[in-house]
């Protein structure tokens, strides 16, 4: 094959969707939801398996997934760099910031259980989806005597023994553009599934004048009973 710099069609940008699981839901690999022939992945995970997954809105500053290794290394006395290396230890993350201030985003981010005794239900699609997240109550302000029904969380420190909500995500971005046995009207995309996902940094909450509500939410991804983390899959439709 003659030399040639490169294949700009397999230059990939572009921002990815994400979905999550509810706190009380999860993917493994085999509950993966399945992909429609000539249907988007996202619109499958919209329209289809809303009661399952959930699109968390607007993101900002993209989707990073992180692999992070750990090695061990052997020394002999014959030679004066290492003789072996080998692999110890692995982890794995995804990391983005969430647009949308939501509760049910903040939750998300804190990775939270137990924060309320029942939720609110919306209706997404042609399916209701309930997060167990937000409280709708009423509350009397004390500078108006009426009285308003509201949403909130409460916000705890937890008890010996808590662990974070682990939840189920799935990512789907632009792939590289369509070539070989497909046709010009085809599109591809990549879809990533991690099957156990926990919210373990710092989350910071600010309002300012000048900028919007973000919380930036970093997921540390968890082996299966497998060894595996979980999918990335390209796909034609």
């Amino acid at each position: 094959m003659a030399y040639t710099r490169g294949t700009s069609a397999n230059i990939i940008v572009g921002a990815a969707a994400l979905f999550v699981t509810n706190s009380g839901q999860s993917i493994t690999s085999s509950t993966i939801p399945v992909a429609v022939t000539g249907e988007s992945y996202k619109e499958s995970l919209s329209l289809r398996y809303n009661t399952t997954v959930k699109n968390v809105g607007y993101t900002t500053n993209g989707l990073e997934l992180t692999f992070t290794p750990t090695f061990g290394d052997v020394s002999v006395d014959q030679l004066l760099d290492v003789a072996r290396i080998y692999k110890s230890g692995m982890q794995v993350s995804l990391k983005t910031s969430l647009a949308e201030g939501t509760l049910e985003n903040l939750l998300l981010a804190i990775a939270q259980k137990n924060g309320t005794s029942n939720g609110t239900t919306t209706t997404t699609g042609t399916a209701t989806w309930t997060e167990t997240v937000a409280l709708t109550g009423t509350a009397t302000a004390t500078y108006a005597a009426t009285t308003s029904a509201g949403a909130y969380i409460d916000i705890l420190s937890g008890d010996l023994g808590d662990y974070p909500v682990e939840r189920s995500v799935v990512a789907v971005g632009p792939s590289n553009i369509a070539t070989s046995g497909t046709t010009n009207t085809d599109q591809n995309e990549r879809v990533y599934i991690a099957y156990r996902a926990v919210s373990i940094q710092n989350v910071t909450i600010s309002s300012k004048r000048d900028a919007a509500t973000v919380f930036d939410v970093e997921f540390r991804l968890l082996p299966d009973n497998n060894g595996a983390y979980g999918k990335i899959v390209d796909r034609t439709y």
